[in-house]
């Protein structure tokens, strides 16, 4: 039977779109076929099934997830009665139950709905669904004694017609209530109680949002620019050098178009990251000459400019009325969105009371949930030393948001922070580090010149190799003030490894350095190893990788199935290539004679059931692969990427592997999600026992602000 979760509330303004989106990470974290349901909408399409279809990549009809509309849900009850709508609801959430494993069911939101008793609807169609109830109780500008009052009456209240309440959850409460609420509501209710803080960035609207609901004019901006929260406004009158005074970080500047001045000033300070701002709304229909516009631009490119007709009082009412939304074009939201549910939800408690099926495929969007979700378990600090890349800068918001790791930044710092200005990104406490100027160099010099030494290498020559940020942040890693690091969007293999091979160095267990991909396929994950490092392994080699790369399937949840690549299966062929694999695949027996190995094997023998039929039936890995081991570079490079272009799999790595500590390597046209992943998985690598987190001893630690 299918299992559904019903999200719902009590009033409108709870919030609960945070819920409703944390639930249903939960849910695809568990089972590949998730269903999504509204039985009531104002109008179609949803904006948070919108959200939830191009997140989470749904397939789903956009037609079936909506029961009806709450005009045709009025007048059908007013004509024909409660059973009637209750009865035609049934009926079209059963046409979704019947193709998901689970359902989520996003509640009424009680605004101009014209229903009477909105609450007990909800409760009956929970009831009617088969569904579990997560009630979401709203605690904005409220009291504590009023919050505790009403999340304890809603819990009664659906209890009392029949719910079988899964969770309580009270959003939005003021942070400095938050513990104060969850401890006495842990001991007054009988289901557990998430008490979810206020966050402004949620409500916050984005200048795109703005620029939609005041029909302004967009004269500079881009689709970055536009995504912006504005976290306030500032309303511009007084001269330049007290309204500099007057600006805060994300706020939106808000001025008539004929002050150049203000205008100017305003992006001058954003260029400067003092602070950065939103960008501007310019009114009385007034804006600045062409030289202005032109100057603009230049000091901070992509930031937003405006311009509405109205005056800036009858605008402030506007503004002021306005907040923002989850949507499919707020991703960033959503990201925070994500994070504040993490970490204020017991999620892995809440997955177990949801008891959804288990699915028996991964996906790659369970994949990489996983992959977040054991990062965040232990948090580790990673060094990113492209700290002016755009692309590492939104990974680094996502991470942040998403509570998965701390972060160091290398590069100049102003240009750090300009650049993450320009984007709206804000890294908060963030570790900016300037490898050129910080006082760690000199230490980090003598450590390098002790290191190689037998290479000839003088302090003086270190001196100058450790402000490259590469070498900087691997000697970050080896002295323990990060844990891992990830660099290579803009730098080549060899400049992202080469100092983690002469610093790191290997690990005693390992011979040599290798790495794998996890190649994400519609219904699993295989390894694929060693696709980047060792052009032509010889059978010792061949049997280190192995053995090390069974070893990083089961520490990301693969079970090792090892199948030692040829173009020959079992005895049917022979050649020095075949016999070095087979040669390896002995070797590793022998090592590691826990390990489930098959080799010398093709690849379809390898992961093809039908296949392993014919050519080993006996064998206990042939047909059901989870870790390929491939001859030689050539063959593995080459593998890997045909597999991922034409299967459309998700290709996570080059992941390295036998080092001391963790260091990877990203490819350089690497995306957004890709470096993410890349680096929750360092994260990951960090937390092996015989690794410690990082500390700042010996050298003094350094702080965003000061560096």
């Amino acid at each position: 039977m299918t299992r559904s979760v019903y999200v719902t509330g009590i009033d409108r303004g709870d919030g609960r779109q945070v819920v409703e989106l944390g639930v249903m990470e939960l849910l695809t974290r568990q089972v590949d076929r998730v269903g999504v349901f509204r039985p009531l909408v104002h109008h179609s399409p949803d904006r948070l099934f919108e959200l939830l279809r191009a997140r989470y990549r749904l397939s789903q009809d956009p037609a079936t997830v909506y029961g009806m509309d709450y005009h045709e849900a009025s007048a059908l009850q007013a004509e024909r009665g409660t059973d009637e709508l209750v009865s035609t609801l049934v009926d079209r959430f059963h046409v979704v139950a019947r193709d998901y494993d689970v359902v989520l069911v996003l509640g009424t939101d009680y605004a101009d709905t014209q229903l009477p008793d909105e609450l007990s609807l909800n409760a009956r169609l929970a009831n009617e669904f088969g569904a579990s109830v997560i009630p979401v109780v709203g605690g904005r500008k409220q009291s504590a004694e009023s919050v505790l009052a009403e999340t304890r009456n809603a819990y009664r209240a659906y209890e009392g017609l029949g719910c079988d309440v899964l969770a309580m959850v009270t959003n939005r409460v003021a942070r400095a209530d938050r513990d104060e609420i969850a401890q006495r509501l842990g001991s007054r209710l009988p289901v557990p109680c998430y008490v979810v803080p206020d966050e402004p960035a949620l409500s916050a609207p984005t200048i795109s949002q703005i620029a939609q609901s005041l029909d302004a004019k967009v004269l500079l901006g881009d689709d970055s620019g536009l995504a912006r929260d504005a976290l306030g406004f500032v309303f511009g009158g007084a001269m330049l050098p007290n309204f500099l005074t007057a600006l805060t970080p994300g706020c939106l500047v808000v001025t008539p178009g004929d002050r150049a001045d203000l205008v100017v000033g305003s992006l001058a300070a954003h260029s400067a990251g003092t602070p950065p701002i939103a960008g501007l709304l310019l009114t009385l229909d007034e804006r600045p000459g062409d030289e202005v516009l032109t100057l603009a631009a230049r000091l901070a490119p992509g930031t937003p400019v405006l311009s509405v007709p109205g005056y800036s009082f009858p605008t402030a009412e506007q503004l002021f009325s306005l907040e923002g939304k989850l949507s499919a074009v707020t991703p960033r939201k959503a990201e925070t969105a994500l994070g504040l549910f993490e970490r204020y939800v017991e999620t892995g408690d809440l997955l177990k009371r949801v008891s959804a099926p288990n699915s028996d495929r991964v996906t790659p969007m369970m994949f990489e949930h996983k992959l977040l979700e054991q990062a965040r378990s232990n948090m580790r600090r990673i060094v990113l030393p492209e700290g002016t890349e755009p692309r590492v800068l939104h990974a680094a918001e996502v991470l942040l948001r998403r509570n998965v790791c701390d972060l160091t930044l290398l590069g100049p710092v102003d240009r750090i922070r300009k650049q993450a200005a320009d984007l709206g990104i804000d890294l908060g406490e963030t570790q900016l580090i300037d490898p050129a100027t910080s006082e760690l160099r000199d230490a980090f010099a003598e450590q390098y010149a002790g290191l190689r030494a037998h290479k000839g290498v003088t302090v003086e020559l270190a001196y100058d190799v450790v402000s490259d940020v590469n070498y900087f942040g691997t000697l970050m890693v080896q002295e323990g003030l990060a844990d891992g690091m990830v660099s290579g969007s803009v730098h080549s293999t060899a400049a992202t490894i080469r100092p983690a091979f002469e610093i790191i160095k290997t690990n005693p267990d390992a011979d040599i350095v290798s790495s794998v991909f996890f190649m994400c396929l519609a219904d699993r994950v295989l390894v694929y190893g060693d696709c980047a490092v060792n052009p032509d392994p010889n059978a010792e080699q061949l049997a280190d990788i192995a053995i090390q790369s069974a070893t990083t399937a089961e520490r990301f949840g693969v079970e090792p199935r090892i199948a030692m690549l040829s173009y020959s299966t079992g005895t049917s062929g022979s050649g020095a290539d075949v016999d070095k694999v087979r040669e390896a695949t002995e070797l590793v027996r022998t090592r590691r004679p826990d390990l489930k190995i098959e080799g010398p094997i093709q690849y379809d023998a390898a992961v093809e059931p039908s296949v392993a039929a014919t050519k080993l039936p006996e064998s206990e890995v042939a047909g059901q692969a989870t870790v390929l081991i491939f001859p030689d570079l050539n063959t593995g490079n080459n593998t890997y990427k045909a597999v991922q272009r034409s299967a459309n799999a998700i290709a996570v790595g080059p992941v390295l592997q036998g080092l001391r500590k963790p260091v990877n390597d990203l490819s350089r046209g690497a995306l957004v999600q890709d470096i993410v992943n890349t680096v929750a998985i360092t994260a990951i690598q960090a937390q092996s026992p015989t690794l410690s987190p990082a500390s700042p001893a010996p050298f003094p630690s350094e702080k965003a602000t000061a560096q």
